[in-house]
């Protein structure tokens, strides 16, 4: 008995958290049929909003791969003085909060400040434009491709590159034939965790954004702005949308999770 209990308390507590919401969010999207649902998501604001979700989320998406796989080489294959403070910085995202971090940028790049005014002064603005909002998404998506690929470069030990070595290749040789082979379904799970990640941002982004429709708006932004001018039904829909989206990426990391379990 104390077995099917425990069962039922963890599916009554994912259900009445997750399953039913997202379940009303769909039910009250197609209320009013298919048809209603595609105006929704096709209007100039919504097709803007997932513009501009796609242009931050697929450079976070870059900058992040390059900077995981880097770091990730820096911190297995490397020692230098201060590794121990480096990793637990590494994971600095993961505890702080996104509107922090939002805070964070606008202090350091905002218009009157002096970074942010001699970037402006140059034509180059950060803050209530996309470069902000790049930013701010890299910053919260920073540690998930980093620990997804630590574990496994432990596993695999620098035998085989050593002897690449010997055997005269090299460094950009190594890497591509013996240590990205080796990385590959570990770096496509950070990369998949990273853009549900990205797509799904609001905090850090709605403060550097400015939340400007059609200018600076993502999908989430979109959903929030919509369902307070009362058009729930557009905001329903967007919001539908980026729960497919998650749980396609779900479905991603399934697939591509290394077998280990790493």
């Amino acid at each position: 008995m104390a077995k099917y209990a425990l069962r039922f308390t963890v599916l009554a507590y994912l259900a009445l958290l997750l399953i039913v919401p997202v379940g009303l969010i769909a039910w009250r999207t197609f209320d009013d049929g298919l048809g209603a649902f595609f105006d929704a998501l096709t209007t100039h604001s919504a097709l803007h909003a997932f513009q501009v979700t796609a242009v931050v989320a697929g450079w976070a998406i870059v900058l992040n791969t390059l900077f995981g796989v880097l770091t990730a080489l820096l911190l297995v294959r490397h020692s230098f003085p201060g590794k121990r403070l480096f990793g637990a910085l590494i994971d600095l995202p993961l505890s702080v909060s996104p509107v922090v971090v939002g805070l964070a940028l606008v202090l350091v790049y905002g218009a009157f400040t002096p970074v942010g005014g001699w970037l402006e002064g140059r034509g180059i603005q950060i803050i209530f434009s996309t470069p902000g909002m790049v930013l701010a998404t890299v910053f919260v998506c920073l540690p998930l491709v980093v620990r997804a690929i630590v574990p496994v470069l432990e596993e695999l030990g620098d035998e085989q590159e050593q002897a690449a070595r010997t055997l005269g290749a090299g460094g950009w040789q190594t890497f591509r034939r013996i240590t990205l082979p080796g990385i590959r379904a570990a770096l496509g799970y950070g990369i998949v965790l990273s853009l549900a990640r990205a797509l799904g941002e609001y905090g850090a982004v709605a403060v550097v954004s400015g939340r400007t429709v059609d200018h600076t708006q993502t999908l989430t932004l979109f959903v929030e702005e919509r369902f307070e001018n009362f058009d729930v039904h557009a905001s329903y829909a967007a919001a539908l949308a980026l729960a497919a989206i998650a749980v396609a990426s779900l479905l991603a990391t399934r697939l591509l999770r290394p077998e280990d379990g790493t």
